[in-house]
């Protein structure tokens, strides 16, 4: 039996590096969206300073393992083949758990997940214990630690409301007195802001660096005796008073001396200090459970003692984790800080949400978040009527935000935000963890982080009422994230435990493979969707603002529609003939995402005609309708693509084999069309266009004639509604699709000789 233990610690080691690498991949986001969202220093230097923070929190973070020994549960009430299952149930959720909000790209807490995953876990293991003992139910409480654990529940829940809080009133407070023209102010401005950031800031550094570490503990005589741990909690005030002064002292220097932005400053050390709070107390979720079995195993092997009737006590006392693990740990978070793709899908999640402006919104407005909204608004009226009018005219000046051309610089190569706000970011997520830390309050630093960004981005209008209800969805979203990430890992963990408890030998083995197939498809998945991503034919903003400019930058656009509506015609018509459901279904998909697509497009208008100059307002009149004219064709290729679903989803008669033909005679036609469409647009060929408009007619017929076809069968062999109306539907709907090409089509082609006339005409004139 003491194989199947040490295949266990063998497992518990490499799940722990699996999940170092999903751990990194999500909480990367607490200390890099700062930093990245506002653009202040360059992404290697950010990843530097991030590396650096995460390497020295790594070696600091040792006192912080025993919540996984005995944070949650009593240890002592569990002998050692109890807590190895606990273990290994724990471990098998949490890399599973957070690999899927990783995939999906969104933020969750680690700290969350281990804590409930050890809960779920105890409590089935107490339960099976209390069973075979016939004991009382209510006994469970014996066998948890319910104080540490409800407190740690309450500070998670008082973290979400307090950091958005403070976030919100501290953003709109320091925006009011500094306004968006901060880089204009006087020297002494920025000197004082910066001692307050960077003072709150390095007193966040000692608290939480120093903390669990062997010097924390030793006393100083200079300290009157004091451990130095305790000096730290308990001085506060004067720490931060005389680190305020001596902040302010070299902000003022810096700036004036070295003519440094010490906003670009405080996001630096911002940004080193929440990598460090990360990796000093974020490891323990990764960790800190293999090392507690790890340590259990060992304990259990010196006793000679039978693994039922070792009990595990042991867990109780502190034991210091082993330097070279920390060491290897970090490396590990480093190198996938640096190579982890989902750590950048999830870091633009929270970007996405906080950023200045609109765009594209990923998350869709629900009842929550329109009644958020209205309460706000009306909230905003009502103050409205209680501030003189002066006042508002004051604090709306310092919200003006400055012009940014677009015609300049694109939208995505702007910061998110800007360096204030980020630093606002990192300075009161800095202070309130360091807070809760010295008033002993657990709490999560991806709430926090979170929480604050999202505060900060309301009191600096970031969310405006074009993109307010779809922010506060994506908060909403996140948050009901939190909360499944919490109701999941109890409920999965427990039944884990459940599961191996009932043979270990077999479903150890089992559980891992399962794991680890889980994981393989995420991956593939994952690389797959971002190579798609990387390779697909993405429409693009138009920037230009002549017409000629204009059919230039669109063809490609005009190309990829055309490339994948043609697919898209094709697949519905050979997932009617098969009746392939699985086809069908992904056809709906592409279209969603092609409509989607032309529908940012003709989002995009407003910015475009506001970039145009006096003599490009031509330019504005074709783009507009060469996007009605797009529209139109996704429209009739989405129509197509739904009801051929609905009707082999409903289950409703295949179609006649004579319909079948003819539709395929159709999409062969088509496809034909719409391939000698492709290429002219793709080959920029426009003198093609003329030939293939003079073969419009040709094809109308073809549809025509399949249409009274169809009228004949119906009135004398036709027996099925359904079909007939189905078959009715493709032919018109393909009408309509080949009317809107041909109406592109000729748009191009007029507008294309128009532009090039001029231009051939002053040519032969210099000629002559």
């Amino acid at each position: 039996m003491e194989n199947i233990y040490l295949f266990m610690i063998i497992a518990l080691a490499i799940l722990a590096i699996a999940d170092l690498v999903v751990g990194v991949s999500n909480d990367a986001v607490n200390f890099l969206n700062s930093a990245i969202g506002s653009k202040a220093i360059s992404f290697k230097t950010i990843m530097i300073v991030a590396s650096i923070g995460i390497a020295v929190g790594a070696i600091f973070s040792s006192g912080m393992m025993e919540v996984a020994r005995k944070g949650i549960f009593n240890p002592h009430e569990f002998m050692f083949n109890e807590i190895m299952i606990i273990f290994m149930a724990v471990m098998i959720t949490d890399i599973l758990l957070l690999d899927f909000f990783n995939t999906v790209g969104m933020p969750t807490s680690t700290t969350v997940s281990i804590v409930f995953e050890l809960l779920g876990a105890s409590v089935a293991m107490a339960l099976i214990k209390i069973a075979h003992q016939n004991g009382n139910f209510s006994d469970v409480v014996n066998y948890i630690n319910t104080s540490k654990a409800t407190s740690i529940i309450f500070g998670i829940l008082l973290s979400v409301v307090v950091a958005f809080s403070i976030g919100a009133i501290v953003q709109w407070i320091t925006r009011l007195l500094l306004s968006y023209n901060f880089l204009n102010k006087a020297k002494w401005v920025g000197a004082v802001f910066g001692g307050l950031a960077l003072a709150s800031i390095t007193y966040f550094i000692f608290l939480k660096g120093i903390k669990g570490t062997a010097f924390a503990s030793q006393e100083l005589e200079m300290l009157g005796g004091m451990k130095i741990s305790k000096f730290l909690e308990e001085k506060v005030l004067l720490i931060v008073s005389l680190s305020f002064v001596l902040w302010s002292l070299i902000s003022y220097a810096l700036m004036t001396f070295l003519k440094a932005n010490i906003y670009k400053v405080i996001i630096a050390v911002g940004t080193f200090a929440l990598a460090l709070a990360f990796a000093g107390n974020d490891l323990v979720n990764f960790i800190g459970v293999p090392i507690a079995g790890y340590q259990s195993y060992n304990a259990w092997v010196s006793s000679g003692v039978a693994a039922d009737a070792f009990s595990m006590g042991v867990l109780a006392e502190k034991v210091p984790t082993p330097t070279i693990m920390l060491v290897i740990s970090g490396l590990v978070m480093v190198a996938t800080l640096w190579f982890s793709s989902k750590a950048k899908k999830v870091t633009e999640t929270e970007i996405n949400l906080s950023r200045e402006g609109e765009g594209k919104e990923r998350f869709q407005p629900n009842f929550l978040s329109r009644g958020f909204v209205r309460s706000a608004i009306a909230m905003s009226q009502m103050s409205s009527f209680i501030l003189p009018g002066s006042w508002q005219e004051k604090i709306e000046k310092q919200f003006e935000k400055p012009e940014v051309s677009t015609s300049k610089s694109k939208a995505k190569d702007l910061p998110a935000f800007d360096m204030v706000r980020a630093a606002i970011n990192l300075t009161v997520a800095a202070a309130l963890i360091s807070l809760a830390t010295s008033m002993k309050l657990p709490l999560s630093t991806t709430y926090v982080t979170f929480m604050v960004a999202m505060g900060t981005s309301l009191a600096d209008r970031a969310w405006g009422s074009e993109s307010a209800v779809y922010r506060v969805a994506g908060v909403l979203n996140v948050i009901g994230g939190w909360f499944f990430t919490a109701f999941i890992a109890f409920i999965a963990a427990g039944l884990i435990a459940y599961l191996i408890n009932w043979n270990v030998s077999v479903m150890v083995p089992v559980l891992l493979l399962f794991a680890i197939v889980l994981l393989a498809r995420n991956y593939i998945s994952h690389r797959k969707s971002s190579a798609e991503s990387k390779t697909e034919d993405s429409l693009t903003l138009s920037e230009n603002s002549s017409i000629q400019g204009v059919i230039h930058e669109s063809s490609k656009n005009i190309a990829n529609v055309v490339k994948r509506g043609n697919k898209i015609y094709t697949n519905a018509i050979n997932g009617l003939a098969k009746q392939d459901l699985v086809l069908l279904k992904k056809n709906k998909t592409q279209i969603i995402k092609l409509s989607n697509e032309v529908d940012e497009l003709r989002d995009n208008i407003f910015y475009f005609i506001k970039n145009l100059d006096e003599s490009s307002v031509g330019a504005s009149n074709f783009y507009i309708h060469i996007l009605g004219y797009l529209q139109d064709m996704v429209q009739s290729l989405e129509y197509i693509t739904k009801v051929s679903h609905k009707h082999i989803n409903n289950n409703h008669k295949k179609l006649k084999f004579n319909q079948i033909k003819e539709l395929k005679e159709v999409d062969e036609r088509f496809e034909r069309l719409f391939t000698n469409v492709h290429n002219a647009f793709n080959t920029e060929s426009f003198d093609q266009l003329s030939v293939i408009l003079g073969r419009k007619s040709e094809i109308t017929s073809l549809v025509t004639t399949k249409i009274q076809k169809q009228v004949e069968r119906t009135r004398t062999e036709e027996s099925s509604p359904k079909n007939t109306t189905l078959y009715f539907s493709l032919l018109l709907e393909t009408k309509d699709l080949l009317n809107a090409t041909m109406n592109l089509l000729e748009e191009y082609d007029q507008a294309h000789d128009a532009s090039v006339a001029p231009a051939t005409i002053k040519a032969e004139e210099t000629k002559a």
